[in-house]
């Protein structure tokens, strides 16, 4: 058996080995170089003001603390050019300001549906106060018909033919009507000299 040896056999599994391990270089070289989480960032930061706007700090004030401390978090992890750390962080933010969001919309349910049930207790009561000042009403006797007419009038009563109002004094004009203020002298000394 003949073998050939040609010099660009040899050359070919070079390249094809210099080849495959520059490729293998780049590729560690592009992990390593983690673009900033820009986005990841963002939506972690909407998340925590939508669950504040929900009121997770009177209703999950752990959660809403988990999630601004991993904010807190990624966001020095970014200051330090970690960019997977800082993903990793804002992402774990996201989800605790979800969850703060989730039990805050139902800490508000629950709270709104316990108002309700007191108002309708309280209208329950009331109805029931009705009921039985209803049923008191029935169970009294019943008023006369001569006794209720004469108790409550219908019409307003008409003045006397008599008054003194109704014709003018007999002089055409005004009287002057005597002045009770003034009494006689002798009526004062008798009396001890008080008016």
């Amino acid at each position: 058996m003949v073998h050939i040896f040609s010099p660009l056999a040899g050359s070919f599994g070079r390249i094809r080995m210099a080849t495959v391990t520059l490729a293998l270089i780049l590729a560690l070289g592009g992990c390593a170089s983690v673009p900033p989480p820009d986005a990841s960032m963002n939506l972690a930061q909407a998340q925590l003001q939508a669950a504040r706007d929900a009121g997770a700090a009177d209703y999950a004030p752990v959660d809403l603390g988990f999630a601004q401390d991993k904010f807190q978090q990624a966001q020095a992890a970014m200051a330090d050019r970690k960019y997977a750390d800082a993903s990793d962080l804002a992402e774990e933010s996201r989800a605790d300001a979800e969850l703060a969001q989730a039990k805050a919309r139902l800490g508000a349910a629950r709270a709104q549906i316990q108002s309700k049930l007191q108002v309708n207790a309280q209208l329950r009561a009331q109805g029931e106060q009705d009921e039985a000042a209803l049923e008191q009403a029935k169970q009294q006797p019943a008023v006369p018909a001569s006794a209720s007419s004469s108790a409550q009038p219908t019409q307003d009563m008409p003045a006397p033919a008599s008054s003194a109002l109704s014709a003018p004094p007999a002089g055409g004009g005004f009287q002057t009507l005597p002045d009770n203020n003034q009494q006689p002298a002798s009526s004062s000394s008798s009396q001890g000299g008080q008016p």
